[in-house]
């Protein structure tokens, strides 16, 4: 914390943050890969806690690590509070902590956002953005490369947030039934975390050049599922105006039996006694490290080796109903939504393990059985898979059902829910990413998280994993237009497009981004049939 109250850096600080922003080497905007350019001089903004100075990289104000809430530790499981404020000027040039997760270094002291934006204080009222980072609920952080705002901020001219929050046990181990009132919310703190961030969006905007009647939340896989949850909770009401889910559904929560459940087999990995009286004071006085590593225990879900689960609980509070069952949410019917996924979702996930490359017909079944999440015939699975496709391998089809039967079903579920909502709601488009990226051989085609470098437009970025060709620049630009143009005018054509009808039954209008991207009715439509006939449960809600 630098305590002065000089508003601008002395010469001494003005070369340090130079070194600093040309070691970030942060890509210039525009079309197609561009070169690094050096940082500039800082930028000061002005919170309701107090002064930060960020950095200004290639016309774009940059702050990382700005603090919107106050340190969690003392707060654990608890709904989150405003940071103290502070004297002097606060450093925002690197990103704060993340969250407590395994295999990566993080801390409780974890609230902290990030901002990109053209301009400061000059009434341009642009467009907010703020992604919210997935990893489902467990992991991840707002600071990874493939965030970076600039190229969006040139492009369109708006301002961009990404975001920490709690995850796993510290943002979503529902402690009400086990500890009464003080941690009734505990199920639902990592959501209140995303509540807090969106009001210091809502309050801060206009000193940031954005227009807070005007903020656009997209995230993709948990991120996305963070978003549904959002669109359904009291707190969140008018706090965002558009929402763009990539990949990520939230359509049923876990109740609060399950997640009772699921906290009594934590502090059991934990060593303590569940039904002691002290059992969660003692949780409390455990370290972070120790929580961490119970988190670890095996989960009662249906599919194999499996963590356990941890995810929003319909505490009948911060959480009132189901985010999309049996409806989608009335609070939400005004606010305009796309809804996305990927072609080949599993592939990501699945892709890691050589043998799901070469199965044969007869493993075919019993790896699928282990995989997919809906309850049908792993045999039948297959006989209308191959029936479907006859010029798929055991593989293919492999992917295609784990795909169809996990990922993309609440996709789907979503949609439908939001295209049975009354005359005068919000349209809902969506889209499939079909375009397969050429990284590996192309054996991963379009799998999930491909989306998030193309519509960051940062296909360079490490991790991206987009290839740095002509065509992954193009399919970014239709991507990241698409979205520029959704948070500006809540719709998402542009000139780039055939045109983008909303989602409606019973067509299915949908969107294939690939190269030309395609209008389609009901892709895929033989395969949604199929797996309709058993109903959807998402995983973590029982």
């Amino acid at each position: 914390m630098d305590t002065r109250d000089d508003p601008l850096p002395d010469p001494r600080r003005r070369r340090l943050l130079q070194a600093a922003a040309l070691g970030a080497g942060v890509a210039l905007a525009g079309p197609g890969p561009l070169a690094h350019a050096a940082g500039e001089t800082g930028s000061l903004a002005r919170t309701r806690h107090g002064r930060v100075r960020g950095v200004r990289e290639h016309g774009v104000h940059v702050f990382r690590g700005i603090r919107y809430g106050a340190d969690t530790a003392p707060l654990r499981f608890r709904p989150p509070r405003p940071p103290r404020p502070w004297r002097g000027v606060a450093e925002a040039t690197a990103y704060g902590a993340p969250a407590p997760q395994r295999h990566q270094a993080g801390s409780e002291d974890c609230l902290f956002l990030n901002v990109w934006t053209p301009g400061l204080r000059d009434g341009a009222r642009r467009p907010v953005l703020v992604y919210i980072h997935g990893g489902g609920y467990d992991t991840g952080s707002g600071s990874d490369p493939v965030y970076d705002g600039t190229r969006l901020c040139r492009r369109g001219d708006v301002v961009v947030v990404t975001v920490n929050h709690r995850l796993n046990a510290f943002g979503y181990l529902y402690l009400g039934r086990l500890a009464g009132a003080p941690f009734a919310a505990s199920g639902n703190a990592g959501q209140l975390d995303l509540v807090l961030a969106l009001q210091w969006v809502r309050e801060h905007a206009a000193e940031f050049g954005g227009d807070p009647d005007n903020v656009t939340v997209f995230g993709q896989s948990g991120g996305g599922a963070k978003i549904a949850t959002l669109m359904a909770m009291p707190a969140a009401r008018g706090l965002f105006h558009r929402a763009w889910t990539m990949s990520g559904q939230q359509v049923t929560a876990a109740g609060p039996r399950a997640a009772t459940q699921r906290a009594q087999r934590l502090l059991e990995a934990a060593g303590l006694d569940p039904a002691a009286p002290d059992a969660v004071e003692r949780l409390l006085a455990l370290p972070a490290e120790a929580i961490l590593e119970a988190t670890a225990v095996r989960d009662f879900s249906r599919i194999e080796d499996t963590r356990l689960y941890f995810g929003p609980v319909m505490d009948g509070e911060v959480l009132p109903r189901h985010p999309f069952w049996p409806d989608a949410p009335p609070q939400s019917a005004h606010i305009p939504m796309v809804i996305g996924n990927t072609r080949d979702e599993t592939r990501a996930f699945l892709g890691g393990d050589p043998e799901n490359f070469t199965l044969d017909w007869d493993r075919l079944p019993e790896r699928l059985e282990k995989q997919q999440y809906v309850d049908i015939r792993a045999d039948l699975v297959v006989a209308h898979y191959r029936a479907l496709y006859p010029h798929y391998t055991p593989s293919e089809v492999f992917f295609a059902a784990t795909t169809a039967g996990r990922s993309w079903r609440g996709a789907v579920e979503e949609l439908e829910a939001r295209a049975r909502q009354p005359a005068g709601a919000a349209p809902t488009w969506a889209y499939q990413l079909d375009w397969p990226s050429p990284v590996e051989g192309g054996r991963l085609r379009a799998f999930h998280t491909l989306d998030i470098p193309l519509v960051f437009d940062n296909v360079d970025k490490p991790g991206a994993r987009a290839g740095d060709g002509e065509d992954a620049w193009r399919m970014a630009e239709l991507m990241s237009q698409a979205l520029l143009a959704f948070a500006r005018h809540g719709d998402p054509n542009h000139a780039g497009l055939p045109h983008w009808e909303p989602y409606t039954l019973p067509r299915r209008q949908t969107l294939l981004f690939d190269l030309p991207p395609v209008l389609a009715d009901d892709p895929r439509g033989a395969e949604r049939a199929f797996w309709q006939q058993a109903p959807f449960v998402q995983r973590g809600t029982m």
